[in-house]
C-alpha cells in the first residue's frame, strides 16, 4: 500500500474509533490542532486553485472532514461530561476566544453559526444547485461545439476526447457538489445541537456529581461547552468558506488573487472617486477627519500609481508589438506549416457560407459528421478530417473538392433554390433553370421554393443545396477512400481488433505480413467498394493464406472469397434472378496465358489489338444490361477475376467483376450474354 492510502485509511479509522473509545485530553488537543490545519489547507487550496476540476475530489473531502469533526465533538463531549477536563485547546477557545464569559462566548458562537448557516451555507447551496443544472443543460451544446471543431480540423481526435472527458467530469463534479453542500449544512446544524446538549448535560453533571450551584455549574461547563463549540465551529466555518469559494470560482486560467486585485483596483477613476468621497466625508461630517482624509489620500495615490502603470504598459505593449511586426518582416518565411496537406478539403465561395454557418441555421457541418459516420458503417474505415474553408477566389455559389491538395471535382449551386430530377417516369415538365446533378451528372432543373411542392407531387426527386453538396462529397470520398487509407489508419484498425482477438493479431502481424501489405489488401477491397468492416474475417483469411503467398493481389482474391456473403448481398438480390454477363472460357484462357509473374507482381502481356476486341465485346454486353436497367456485372472464374478487372478498369470505371467463388449459393444468376473476342 502507498503512504497516501495508509494516511487516508488512518484518518477515517480514527474518526470511527473516536465515536467508540474515549481518548485522553492530550490526544484530543492533537486531533483538534490537526483538524484546524486540514481546514486551513482546504481553504487555501480552494482559494488559489486555477480550475475547479483540480479539486474534483472535494465532495468526498467534505464528507471525510465532516465525519472527523463530528467524531472530535463526541470525544470532547465525553471528556467535558466525564472529567470536566477536555484539554488545552477547548479550554483556550472557551477562555480566550469566548472571553472567559459564558454570555460573550455564547454570543460569539451564535454569530459564527449564523454566518456559517445563514450566509455561507445557504449561498453555497444555491450556487451549487444552479451551477449543476446549468452545467447539465449546457452539455449538448458543448458536445456539438466539440464535434464542429473536430470536423473543421480545429482540434484532433485526442483533444476532442479530452474535452469530452472534461465535460463529463464537470457534470459529475457539480452534480456531486450540489449534494455535498448538504454535508456542510448538516454539520452546522449538528454542531449547534451538540453544543446545546453539552450545555444542559454539563450543568446537570456539575449540580448532581460535583455539588455545584446552578450558576457555578452553568459558568464552568458553559465555558467549556462554548470552547468546544468554537473549536469545532471554526474549522467548519473554514470548510464552508472553502466550499463557497470553489463553487463561485469563475476564473479558470489566471491566479485568483491577481484577478481579484486587478478587478477591484484596476480602474484609476474609480479610485479617484472613492478617495475624494472619503476625504469629503472626513471634512464635512463629524467622522474622524484624520482617518477619512488619510484613507482618501491613499486611494487617490493608488489610483495615480495605477494610471501611471497602465500608461507605461500601453507604451511597452505598443513597442513590443512594433518589434514583433518588424521581426516578422525581417525573419525568413516559416514554410514548415505550408507542408501539411489536408486529406480532404471542401472549399466554397462566400455565397455558400450560410450553409456552413451554424449561427445562420446552416447544417453542412452536421452533414459532414453524418458522412463520416455513414462511410464508417458502410465501408468499415474511418474517413480523415474533412477540412471546410471559404475561398474568395471562387464564384459565390461554387465549391470544389480536393483530395490531398489536388482538386478532384467542382460544382455549383443556386442558393434558396432546389434541384429537381426526373426519375424517368414523369412526363409533365416544370419550368426552371436546366443544370446537371454534380455527383452522377444527371440532367436536373433548379426550381424555387414555391415550385417545390408541385414538383414533388408530380414525382420529381427534389433535393436542397446542402444535400447536393453532401451527396457529391460522399461519392468523391467513396471513390477515393482506398488512397486515403494510410498505414496509421491500418495500425489503428489492427489495434481495435487486437483488443478482442490478440492471438490472431500476434500471429498475423508482423510474423506473416507487414502493415504495408495489409494496407494493400484493404485498399484493393475498398477500391472495388467492398466493406472492410468485418476485419476479423479478413485477418483470419490473411493468416490462413499468408503462409503460402505474400502476393497482395492473390491475398485480396482469397479475402474476397471469404467475404462472399457480403459481396453477394451487395450486388445480388436473394430469391430473384440477377442478370449478368459471363466471360468466354477461351478469353479466360488467353488472359491467363498472357500473365507474366515478376518480383513486383503480375501483369498482362496481351496484344493491344486483342484487348480492343475484348473491350468492344464488353461494351456491347454491358449495353444489354443497361438497356434492361441492371447493374453491369461480369462473372468470371476465380483465377481470372483480378486480371480481367485490371484490364477493364481503365475503360469501364463502374464495371463490377466478380468470380463464381464470390457468389453465395442461394443466389440465382441469369446470363444475358458472353464476352468474346
Amino acid at each position: 500500500m502507498k503512504k497516501s492510502d495508509i494516511g487516508v485509511a488512518l484518518y477515517l479509522l480514527a474518526a470511527i474509533i473516536f465515536f467508540i473509545k474515549p481518548i485522553p485530553s492530550q490526544l484530543l488537543d492533537v486531533m483538534l490542532a490537526l483538524n484546524i490545519s486540514i481546514a486551513l489547507v482546504v481553504l487555501f487550496n480552494c482559494l488559489f486553485v486555477q480550475e475547479v476540476l483540480d479539486m474534483s475530489f472535494f465532495p468526498t473531502l467534505l464528507l471525510f472532514t465532516t465525519i472527523f469533526r463530528i467524531s472530535l465533538n463526541v470525544s470532547s463531549t465525553r471528556l467535558i461530561l466525564g472529567t470536566g477536563d477536555p484539554g488545552n485547546v477547548v479550554a483556550t477557545f472557551g477562555a480566550f476566544v469566548g472571553g472567559d464569559d459564558i454570555i460573550i462566548g455564547t454570543i460569539v458562537f451564535i454569530i459564527l453559526v449564523i454566518i456559517q448557516f445563514v450566509v455561507i451555507n445557504k449561498g453555497s447551496e444555491r450556487v451549487s444547485e444552479v451551477t449543476a443544472r446549468f452545467t447539465l443543460d449546457a452539455m449538448p451544446g458543448k458536445q456539438m461545439a466539440i464535434d464542429a471543431d473536430l470536423n473543421t480540423g480545429a482540434i484532433d481526435d485526442r483533444e476532442a476526447r479530452n474535452r469530452r472527458d472534461k465535460i463529463q467530469m464537470e457534470s459529475a463534479f457539480f452534480g456531486s457538489m450540489d449534494g455535498a453542500t448538504k454535508y456542510v449544512k448538516g454539520d452546522a446544524s449538528a454542531g449547534l445541537l451538540i453544543t446545546f446538549v453539552n450545555l444542559i448535560g454539563g450543568t446537570v453533571m456539575g449540580m448532581t456529581r460535583e455539588g455545584l450551584e446552578a450558576v457555578e455549574a452553568l459558568q464552568k461547563y458553559g465555558i467549556l461547552t462554548i470552547g468546544d463549540g468554537l473549536a469545532s465551529q471554526l474549522p467548519s466555518l473554514m470548510i464552508s468558506l472553502a466550499t463557497g469559494i470553489l463553487v463561485t470560482k469563475a476564473s479558470k486560467e489566471a491566479d485568483f488573487s491577481d484577478i481579484l486585485v486587478s478587478q477591484l483596483f484596476g480602474i484609476p477613476k474609480v479610485l479617484y472617486l472613492v478617495g475624494m468621497t472619503l476625504a469629503f466625508l472626513g471634512i464635512t461630517t463629524p467622522l474622524n477627519t484624520v482617518l477619512f482624509i488619510a484613507f482618501g489620500l491613499v486611494y487617490i495615490i493608488v489610483g495615480r500609481s495605477m494610471d501611471h502603470s497602465m500608461a507605461v504598459e500601453a507604451i511597452e505593449e505598443e513597442s513590443t508589438q512594433a518589434e514583433e511586426e518588424a521581426e516578422e518582416i525581417r525573419k525568413p518565411e516559416n514554410v514548415v506549416s505550408l507542408l501539411q496537406v489536408d486529406p480532404i478539403e471542401l472549399e466554397f465561395g462566400y455565397g455558400i457560407i450560410p450553409l456552413a454557418d451554424v449561427n445562420q441555421g446552416g447544417d453542412l457541418l452536421d452533414r459532414v459528421v453524418m458522412i463520416r459516420r455513414q462511410i464508417a458503417l458502410e465501408l468499415g474505415t474511418v474517413v480523415p478530417i474533412i477540412r471546410l474553408r471559404d475561398n474568395i477566389q471562387l464564384n459565390p455559389n461554387q465549391y470544389i473538392i480536393k483530395i490531398k491538395g489536388i482538386q478532384i471535382t467542382e460544382g455549383e449551386i443556386l442558393f434558396d433554390h432546389y434541384m429537381a430530377m426526373n426519375p424517368g417516369y414523369v412526363e409533365e415538365e416544370i419550368t426552371g433553370i436546366p443544370t446537371f446533378e454534380p455527383s452522377f451528372h444527371l440532367p436536373a432543373i433548379w426550381i424555387t421554393e414555391s415550385q417545390r411542392e408541385r414538383a414533388e407531387s408530380l414525382g420529381y426527386t427534389v433535393v436542397d443545396p446542402p444535400s447536393i453538396i453532401a451527396t457529391h462529397l460522399t461519392e468523391i470520398i467513396r471513390s477515393h477512400i482506398a488512397e486515403l487509407l494510410t498505414r496509421q489508419d491500418v495500425q489503428n484498425l489492427i489495434d481495435n481488433v487486437k483488443e478482442t482477438n490478440p492471438v490472431l493479431v500476434e500471429d498475423l502481424v508482423p510474423k506473416l505480413l507487414g502493415i504495408g501489405e495489409i494496407q494493400k489488401v484493404l485498399q484493393n477491397l475498398l477500391s472495388e467498394g467492398i466493406s472492410i468492416r468485418d476485419l476479423l474475417t479478413i485477418f483470419e483469411t490473411l493468416a490462413d493464406h499468408a503462409v503460402t503467398t505474400r502476393d497482395t493481389d492473390v491475398l485480396t482474391e482469397y479475402t474476397r472469397q471469404a467475404l462472399k456473403r457480403a459481396i453477394s448481398s451487395r450486388y445480388f438480390m436473394p430469391n430473384e434472378a440477377t442478370s449478368v454477363v459471363t466471360l468466354d472460357p477461351n478469353v479466360e484462357q488467353e488472359i491467363m496465358s498472357s500473365v507474366k509473374q515478376t518480383e513486383q507482381g503480375a501483369y498482362l502481356t496481351i496484344d493491344p489489338e486483342r484487348t480492343k476486341l475484348i473491350m468492344a465485346s464488353v461494351e456491347t454486353e454491358i449495353a444489354k444490361l443497361e438497356n434492361l436497367g441492371k447493374n453491369p456485372i461480369i462473372v468470371t472464374s476465380p483465377i481470372v477475376r483480378m486480371y480481367f478487372k485490371k484490364m477493364t478498369e481503365e475503360y469501364f470505371k463502374d464495371l463490377i467483376v466478380v468470380s463464381y467463388n464470390e457468389i453465395d449459393s442461394n443466389v440465382e444468376l441469369q446470363s444475358v450474354g458472353m464476352v468474346t473476342a
